[in-house]
């Protein structure tokens, strides 16, 4: 399953960044993240690693995260190493600044578990993870023109 959204942030990609970095902030507007952690040293850029418990419809998602890109203030991506309840998952974030803000770019690749009952549990949930994500990224808008 695949979620693609793009929303404009009057706000420079400096004051969005930390939202998308910091274990204690992803939450905050990430919501089905319950549980977000580095797992180490490295807190910055290629290779740092995340532990993730995921909430959404089905069983609880456990995941391990590392960053295969790190572009300050510009994007990420998580790409899942291991994890529970999942069998691949990618995230992509990308902000780019314009005259009047940031434009924040939000991808999600997320290969479902259990064969092709998955795939049709995939299809038969994308309205529902493309709502999720949109009021997601309305959450993030918020908290980064605060």
């Amino acid at each position: 399953m695949k979620v693609e959204k793009s929303i404009k942030i009057t706000a420079v990609p400096e004051k969005i960044w930390p939202f998308l970095v910091d274990p204690k902030k992803i939450p905050l507007w990430f919501d089905s993240f319950k549980k977000c952690q580095f797992t180490s040293e490295k807190h910055t850029g290629v290779g740092a690693t995340y532990y993730v418990e995921e909430k959404v419809p089905g069983p609880l998602r456990k995941i391990n995260f590392e960053s295969t890109t790190w572009n300050d203030n510009k994007s990420l991506t998580l790409k899942m190493t291991s994890g529970k309840n999942v069998n691949s998952y990618e995230i992509h974030w990308q902000l780019q600044k314009d005259q009047s803000g940031t434009k924040f770019h939000f991808t999600e690749e997320v290969g479902m578990p259990f064969g092709p009952i998955g795939k049709i549990l995939g299809l038969l949930g994308q309205s529902t993870a493309d709502k999720m994500v949109e009021d997601m990224l309305g959450k993030l808008k918020s908290l980064s023109e605060k």
